[in-house]
């Protein structure tokens, strides 16, 4: 063995065999149960950070225990490789999306191969391959023929100067990030996915995942945002159009006679009607503009200024009677409800706000229970507790909150609404006026209208040969070759949709491709899923917790309705790691703390990175970075290095690796410890991998493991040493290693004379008998402090207990002259003596 741990050498080496034997390439067999282990997959941005280390680390030692268990593996990788920033690479460097992008694949793929990661690398997929993307435009179509996929008009973020359509991501302070224009809003006809079909299901279906992290859920279930209240009927003055009333969605039905204006989204279909022609048009207009240009959340904000401007036209209110103003203010939107909100200023804070500004009447129609002190004129705030109502006709006198069902029922008697329950959940929409991306597979033909394109022309193959204009226009609308067509259905002139599918589309089904990854019939066969679905164990960041990881439960839930999986939710447990920090704050390099894997794995080694990154922090918290623990991490593993080497040839004739049951009779009390902490640390270990993932104290476990080995070697003398034991506590170390420090282990497997990888053995078995101590501390306390600490044999009953401790010489120094009241005794932990 080579007296130095040269960890570039030995990485290297067991990379290369590795590779060369397929060691990770999946061999399922029948004989075994199966587990899907699976970290998000990553934008191949070009290189990994310490995040990504982080992430693929875990990973790695779920997949890696999982398979010494015995288990079927699948540990797959791949690249969500479609999106924006490949297009603003594409557009600074002048280099095509697909040349950046597949270069930037092979380079992480590169980095992940010399982290030493186990990923079966024949079933890598990439999102931007026309063979993954084939079957995204196929899944896309049956969601059309199932009625799930649409085409509407809906609200984008226009550069009137690029003349295109700017992302969110785009839109910087309301500008354009590529010109400095000021952005607007504009309709344009956009693709959806009914996911607010399935909200309820959605909602429901949370309860079945107890392997979920608790605050995962609260989210998503915020954000699907199931309430339960009316649609309430308020018709129009005069009719507008095709409007002869505004619909109003609420929650709070027992304020509805405090309604004294009624507020519109400005995107609301009956704006116009009521804006065409009117003496204030230009002022409606200009107050149009200026909020279409405002973010959502800029809008909504609970400390944005609200703003609104009277329309000149009225409703009337269906329970009052009453003429009711109508407004339009910045803080409704179109797409939550109906559009359009009853404002009730005396009882919410924002219609309060508005009603404030603009001098708008108030009404009070709650008043705190046992009090009559509210004034409308002398309120400072909007009374929204629980309280009597008042001014509500043959509803005064009830508590509010329990006049919600009968305000209901009268609406409904009446026709004057209905109850109605609505999610904050929106459609998703999932068009992109970008080229990087998935080509969305309908034709327009002026003869046959919206054509899907037909199962056997799939892919919509995306051109790669293209340069990005000035404006920064979408080359796709300026390639002929691409979006003229024949229609499919007549045979006449079509043209191609040259929007492409937001690439969430992409990751919501990735991970069943994953289980036919090569498959040219079907996206994923369905005997390979109904093997491997769902995911047993998904990793990944909890800034995924609402969009991906909503976006892929909806997908699964289509695709079981459709029959194509039988599973109705794709993952089955759930770790949300935390962040990588340096000085307090996410690396960054804009803030310039970031620091590069590959110098580390340079400097230290992968053993040791890997080492570092999973004994910092549990996997759920943020990790701080810190220099001197990656150093320590590679003492460490150098102690490991030198403690294997100190026996050399000392087990030239000892034949055995492992001892499957070890005689514990005979054995002195040095060789039995060294037994006990063995066996204690596999099953430590093995409990905090694959119960608790509590990866930081199954490497402590392991440290401990370490020290005792040296203090056995520095305590008996070589002669004295049981080998047999030394080299099956030795052996066990570096199996329970293995999974945090694969190239260490494998060079440290073979010095020991075993066979075969380290990653083919067995998590090594355990004997419950071995675990007892032939002794114990149990701590003395007087009055309840810790006085003294001794060591006595293993089992003692509490007489006895009582005994050894007031016949020890400094509990008889420091009882002496008081009155023992009693003792209490612990069995094999403490005694405490009660003195006055």
């Amino acid at each position: 063995m080579q007296e130095r741990y040269d960890y570039q050498q030995i990485e290297t080496k067991w990379q290369k065999q590795w590779a060369e034997r397929d060691m990770f390439k999946l061999k399922q067999e029948g004989d075994k149960p199966k587990y899907y282990c699976l970290e998000m997959f990553p934008y191949p941005s070009g290189n990994l950070h310490m995040g990504h280390v982080r992430v693929y680390s875990i990973g790695d030692v779920i997949a890696r225990f999982k398979t010494m268990e015995g288990f079927n593996v699948l540990h797959p990788m791949g690249w969500d490789a479609f999106g924006l920033p490949a297009e603003n690479a594409a557009i600074k460097h002048n280099v095509p999306p697909s040349d950046w992008t597949w270069s930037n694949i092979a380079n992480m793929r590169r980095q992940l191969q010399t982290m030493g990661i186990s990923y079966d690398w024949d079933r890598e997929v990439a999102t931007c391959h026309p063979d993954y993307y084939k079957w995204t435009q196929w899944l896309f179509l049956q969601l059309y023929k199932a009625g799930l996929a649409y085409k509407k008009k809906a609200h984008v973020n226009w550069c009137p100067s690029c003349a295109t359509v700017l992302a969110n991501e785009q839109v910087v302070d309301g500008l354009c990030e590529r010109c400095d224009s000021q952005v607007e809003k504009k309709a344009l006809a956009q693709w959806f996915f009914r996911i607010t079909d399935y909200a309820q299901r959605l909602l429901d279906d949370l309860n079945k995942l107890p392997g979920w992290p608790d605050k995962v859920k609260t989210m998503q279930e915020n954000w699907i945002g199931r309430s339960e209240g009316v649609e309430a009927d308020f018709p129009l003055v005069e009719q507008k159009g095709d409007f002869d009333k505004i619909t109003v969605y609420t929650t709070r039905q027992d304020t509805i006679f405090g309604v004294t204006y009624l507020v519109l989204a400005p995107e609301h279909p009956l704006v116009e009607s009521l804006v065409a022609g009117n003496p204030d048009e230009e002022n409606l207009r200009n107050f149009i503009k200026k909020v279409l240009s405002q973010s959502e959340i800029d809008r909504t904000a609970t400390d944005a200024e609200k703003e609104g401007i009277f329309t000149g036209h009225y409703c009337i209110n269906p329970l009052t009677g009453e003429k009711v103003a109508i407004w339009l203010a910045n803080y409704v939107l179109v797409d939550y409800g109906t559009g359009a909100v009853m404002g009730v200023p005396a009882h919410d804070q924002r219609d309060f706000e508005l009603a404030t500004k603009y001098n708008i009447p108030m009404k009070v129609v709650i008043q705190p229970e046992g009090v009559d002190d509210l004034v409308a004129e002398e309120m400072d705030h909007a009374f929204e507790e629980e309280g009597r109502l008042v001014n509500s006709g043959e509803f005064n006198g009830f508590i509010n909150t329990k006049a919600l069902n009968v305000i209901a029922d009268k609406m409904e008697a009446e026709g004057k609404g209905k109850r109605k329950v609505n999610y904050r959940l929106r459609d998703w929409l999932i068009s992109r006026q970008r080229y990087w991306g998935a080509p969305i597979p309908i034709v327009y033909c002026e003869k046959c209208g919206e054509v899907p394109v037909p199962d056997e022309q799939l892919p919509v193959m995306l051109p790669t040969d293209v340069k990005f204009s000035p404006s920064g226009e979408s080359p796709l609308t300026t390639r002929p070759d691409f979006h003229e067509c024949t229609c499919p259905q007549c045979g006449g002139k079509g043209r191609r949709e040259t929007d492409t599918m937001d690439t969430f589309v992409c990751s919501s089904w990735y991970f069943l491709r994953y289980c036919s990854p090569k498959d040219s019939e079907f996206a994923v066969r369905k005997e390979d899923a109904d093997y491997w679905m769902n995911v047993d164990q998904y990793i990944g960041g909890v800034e995924h917790a609402i969009l991906h990881l909503m976006y892929a439960r909806f997908f699964t839930k289509v695709l079981y309705d459709l029959k194509i999986v039988s599973v109705e939710e794709p993952f089955e447990n759930l770790l949300t790691q935390g962040m990588v920090l340096m000085g307090g704050s996410k690396m960054s390099k804009s803030k310039g703390n970031t620091v590069s894997p590959e110098e580390i794995i340079a400097k230290y080694g992968a053993d040791t990175a890997r080492l570092f990154i999973l004994f910092a922090a549990p996997p759920e918290r943020d990790l701080e970075w810190s220099d001197r623990g990656v150093e320590g991490a590679h003492r460490f593993l150098h102690r490991v290095w030198r403690l294997v080497q100190t026996y050399g040839d000392q087990f030239d004739n000892v034949p055995n690796l492992i001892i499957d049951s070890p005689d514990l009779q005979g054995l002195s009390g040095d060789d039995r410890e060294l037994v006990r902490i063995s066996h204690y640390s596999v099953k430590k270990v093995g409990e905090d991998i694959g119960q608790r993932f509590n990866f930081n104290t199954a490497v402590s476990t392991i440290m401990e493991m370490v020290n005792a080995l040296y203090q056995y070697k520095d305590k008996v003398s070589l002669d004295q040493q049981n080998l047999p034991l030394v080299k099956d506590a030795l052996a066990r170390l570096v199996l329970i290693l293995a999974p945090f420090a694969p190239h260490i282990c494998e060079e440290l497997w073979q010095e020991l004379g075993g066979s075969d990888s380290v990653y083919k053995q067995a998590w090594p078995a355990f004997d419950e008998n071995a675990l007892v101590r032939d002794e114990v501390e149990v701590v003395v306390q007087i009055n309840g402090k810790v006085r003294e600490k001794l060591q006595l044999t293993n089992g003692l009953d509490g007489e006895t207990l009582k005994a050894k401790a007031l016949e020890n010489n400094r509990v008889q120094e420091l009882i002496a002259g008081k009155n023992v009241v009693k003792v209490i005794t612990v069995p094999n932990k403490l005694v405490n003596i009660v003195v006055k």
